[in-house]
């Protein structure tokens, strides 16, 4: 991680939603960035925070010449708290929830999945044919 100053400003407090709100200023010369995971450890560190799970930083953007970065920090109280009100995507980024592993079908495949889904029998030998397939 190198010299790295994690500063927080605009610190709310926010008990409506379980958590405390900030803009987190990342001064780190020298470097490229910092990556998330180490600013979050950081901040559970400064915060005594006992789950990094409940702590969330994003939007950061670094500044034009390098050297310095700022992002948004949110610190809930629970994981209950993050479940509820932080976004499904975020929770998946941060790893609380966990990741859907099914088969994606791009735009492009669909006409022929409905060529092919065409021919096929109707009923509940249709969504045999689907799985076979692997489009469930």
């Amino acid at each position: 991680m190198g010299l790295v100053t994690v500063r927080t400003r605009k610190f709310k407090n926010n008990p409506l939603l379980g958590r405390k709100q900030f803009v987190v200023d990342v001064v780190h010369p020298g470097a490229a960035n910092v990556s998330k995971k180490d600013i979050v450890d950081k901040l559970a560190t400064m915060y005594k925070v006992k789950d990094s799970k409940c702590v969330s930083v994003f939007g950061f953007h670094t500044a034009f010449g390098g050297g310095r970065s700022s992002g948004m920090g949110l610190i809930y109280e629970n994981l209950d708290k993050v479940k509820q009100f932080e976004p499904k995507f975020r929770c998946k980024r941060n790893g609380v929830e966990k990741l859907d592993k099914r088969k994606r079908i791009g735009r492009r495949n669909v006409k022929k999945m409905k060529l092919n889904l065409a021919k096929a029998p109707r009923g509940k030998k249709r969504t045999i044919v689907k799985q076979t397939a692997g489009y469930l």
